[in-house]
Parts: structure tokens; C-alpha cells; sequence
């Protein structure tokens, strides 16, 4: 039986008393699932990805990763916590400037435990950046440097992967790329949380969960939560899909 991975009981999220980012949220996301969070800007996606990694903090409710209550957890336990359990991929490439590819990997493992070079080297060859060891963000692509992002994100060997618009900055090539790696994580029993706008790329998730105005309004794994606007979204992207 698939174990709960992340769960998530009534959680809230104000920013002051007049401004509610998230409302009762109730959320279960099962080990190896890949869940993708999609809705209008301002519905709370970020928000709630930034809650479930322990980046930010909730109003009330309860949020339960790995068996383990991570809320109003210390935060040296929870930097500890998540340096062992989480990966963390942006849309923002937060790539050290000065640093090449394999050194940009290797500093996630000062946090860690002891650099391994190797190791780093195989996390940027997975990714296809093998050639591309020696190289600084500069003389890298958009889609280079996310995928340098990916492999130091990896290089811990996390259960859970956040991702926040993951191929937001990248042309299609790029983007393909970035998700058919993400697909192998999948495979291998990664979790995977993503937040994007695209329909396109969430129809590649095998869950789908919209938040509107902070609250959930469509969960594909729960049949009788229908939402007939995202049906139409999704069939005409698989048409297009389909076409091409």
C-alpha cells in the first residue's frame, strides 16, 4: 500500500488579517506521486509549495512530510530536515556566479555531508551536462543552468522534489528536456511537487490539483470534484498535442 508522503490537514495562510493566501487547504500526496499545482496567479500555488517545503510559515493547520510534523518545527531541525528529505528546483536558476557547473553542485553538499566530486560529476552527466563541467552560469543557456539546478538538486539524494515553474524561462527544446528528466525521477520513486501555469506540461503529471482564490477547486484524484472549465483546458491541449 502507498504511503502518504505529504499531508496536509486545514492549513491556512494569512499575511496580515485582510490579506488570505490559503484557506483550509487538505491535501494527501502519495510516495512517487507527481503532483502538479495549477491556478491564476495570486491563487495561492507558490504559497502553499513554499509551505509544504518548510520555506514558509502557516497561520494554523498541520503539515506532515515523511512522518515527521514539520510544523512551527525549529528551524535549524527544519534546515536539517529539509536538506535530507527535499530537493528544491526554482524558476530562478540561483546559480552562484563566480562558481563553475560542478562546483555550483558540489556546494550543496557542504550542508550536507563531505563534497563528493564524483558524485557531482555524475548528477551533471545525468542531466546531459558531462561537457559542461568547467563551464560558469555565464557561458551557460537558460536551459543549461536550469538543469544545473536539477543536478544539485539531486546530488543529496532527496525523496521529495519542490518545483516552481521549472521550465518557465525555457524555449520548448529546453523544456522537453527538463521534463523528460523529471519523468526518470518519477519512475525511479521520486516525489514530485510542481507548481506551473502551463496545462500543456501538468497534463504530464499524473495528478492535477487547481487552487483558486486560495482554496482547492479541482483534484483530479478525487472523480466527483469536477471541474468542466479545466476539462475543456485539457482536452483542447490534447488536441493540439494530438495535431501536431
Amino acid at each position: 500500500m502507498t504511503r502518504d508522503q505529504i499531508l496536509l490537514k486545514s492549513v491556512t495562510k494569512y499575511y496580515d488579517p485582510l490579506t488570505r493566501a490559503l484557506n483550509n487547504i487538505n491535501l494527501n500526496i502519495s510516495k512517487g506521486e507527481w503532483s502538479t499545482i495549477i491556478g491564476p496567479s495570486g491563487s495561492g500555488k507558490t504559497t502553499l509549495l513554499n509551505l509544504m517545503s518548510g520555506l514558509d510559515n502557516l497561520t494554523s493547520g498541520t503539515i506532515i512530510v515523511n512522518d515527521t510534523n514539520i510544523t512551527g518545527m525549529d528551524q535549524k531541525l527544519l534546515t536539517k530536515f529539509r536538506r535530507e528529505n527535499m530537493g528544491l528546483i526554482f524558476q530562478q536558476y540561483h546559480l552562484i556566479p563566480y562558481l563553475n557547473a560542478l562546483e555550483n553542485v558540489t556546494i550543496a553538499q557542504y550542508f550536507h555531508s563531505k563534497v563528493d566530486e564524483a558524485a557531482a560529476r555524475e548528477a551533471l552527466e545525468r542531466v546531459g551536462l558531462g561537457h559542461r563541467l568547467e563551464h560558469r552560469p555565464s557561458q551557460l543557456s537558460g536551459g543549461e543552468q536550469q538543469r544545473v539546478c536539477i543536478a544539485r538538486s539531486l546530488i543529496n539524494k532527496p525523496e521529495i522534489i519542490f518545483l516552481d515553474e521549472p521550465t518557465g524561462n525555457l524555449d520548448m527544446k529546453n523544456g522537453e528536456i527538463v521534463l523528460g528528466i523529471l519523468k526518470e525521477l518519477v519512475s525511479e520513486g521520486h516525489t514530485l511537487v510542481m507548481v506551473t501555469h502551463n496545462i500543456d506540461i501538468a497534463k504530464q503529471s499524473g495528478r492535477i490539483i487547481k487552487l483558486v482564490d486560495g482554496e482547492v477547486s479541482f483534484d483530479s484524484s478525487i472523480e466527483e470534484n469536477y471541474d468542466p472549465i479545466l476539462k475543456l483546458e485539457m482536452t483542447r491541449a490534447s488536441e493540439v498535442i494530438n495535431d501536431e
